[in-house]
């Protein structure tokens, strides 16, 4: 119970952030958004590690990190591509769906699944078909490739976020501080040199802000999400930390006025039926 609460606090977070991220992906460029909240987290998360002065891990775990965090931020630049492209509430369900993967891989590892929490899993991962399902009807009757590219990115979002929950399961038992340093560094660095020649306009006043107050949402995510793998099982916390989306739509509906249609409330209470049961199970 302890870890599946945590895990859905983690999934508010997350969907805060893609939120204030999404709407700061629409002013200024994909790889500006993403080194501020990327680079805002390793801040805060170095000091804490500095501060506590926690032991440093072998560094075949600090490398797995490192790895977690590459396909991590290749799928959230992906993510906040699509971001800036389409819907929000029909984007962020869409690379939930990246929690298939560890639950899948949770359960292959001797995860125990009872009646109760593998119906649990079934509905929450329903209920997040069911609001992207909502994306086929969005335009017009035959979209067009341009109209397709947010769909398939968020696809793509999807595969980098599981690919991180899997990568980063095990490294959370050995350093949750010092796996999220390592896994921030790398691509910290790579996107420092990328807007180097690239330069990019910088975020001014509210976006700047944005970004910030993103970067801090995802970094108090990804540590409850380590803290929650550190206390249930794999298959059941990834499904609820995947539940952010439910966070960015309602916060789409009620701060941008996208529409919430029948099908995506039928996804949502199918989603947080599944989360009660996995809870119970």
């Amino acid at each position: 119970m302890f870890a599946i609460a945590i895990s859905l606090v983690a999934s508010v977070c997350w969907g805060s952030t893609d939120f204030l991220s999404g709407i700061a992906s629409r002013k200024v460029s994909v790889p500006v958004v993403l080194i501020g909240v990327e680079g805002v987290g390793l801040v805060v998360i170095l000091a804490i590690g500095l501060v506590t002065g926690e032991p440093v891990p072998a560094m075949r775990w600090l490398l797995q990190a490192a790895a977690a965090g590459i396909v991590g931020v290749t799928g959230l630049g992906l993510f906040f591509w699509a971001l800036s492209l389409g819907k929000m509430s029909v984007v962020a369900p869409i690379s939930a769906c990246g929690a298939a993967l560890p639950a899948i891989v949770g359960v292959a590892h001797g995860d125990p699944v009872s009646g109760l929490l593998a119906a649990g899993l079934l509905a929450a991962l329903a209920g997040i078909v069911l609001v992207s399902l909502e994306a086929e009807h969005e335009g017009e009757t035959h979209p067009s490739r341009a109209g397709r590219l947010p769909l398939l990115l968020a696809g793509l979002a999807a595969l980098g976020f599981g690919s991180y929950y899997v990568l980063f399961d095990a490294v959370a038992d050995h350093s949750i501080v010092w796996g999220l340093v390592a896994a921030r560094g790398i691509p910290v660095l790579a996107l420092a040199v990328i807007l180097m020649v690239r330069r990019p306009a910088r975020p001014q006043g509210s976006t700047r802000g944005l970004i910030v107050g993103a970067g801090l949402l995802d970094i108090t995510a990804t540590a409850l999400y380590g803290i929650a793998l550190t206390k249930g099982a794999l298959s059941a916390v990834s499904v609820v930390g995947a539940l952010f989306p439910m966070t960015t739509v309602v916060l789409a509906r009620v701060i941008l006025g996208e529409r919430v249609r029948p099908i995506q409330r039928v996804g949502i209470a199918l989603a947080l039926g599944g989360v009660a049961m996995i809870a119970a199970g």
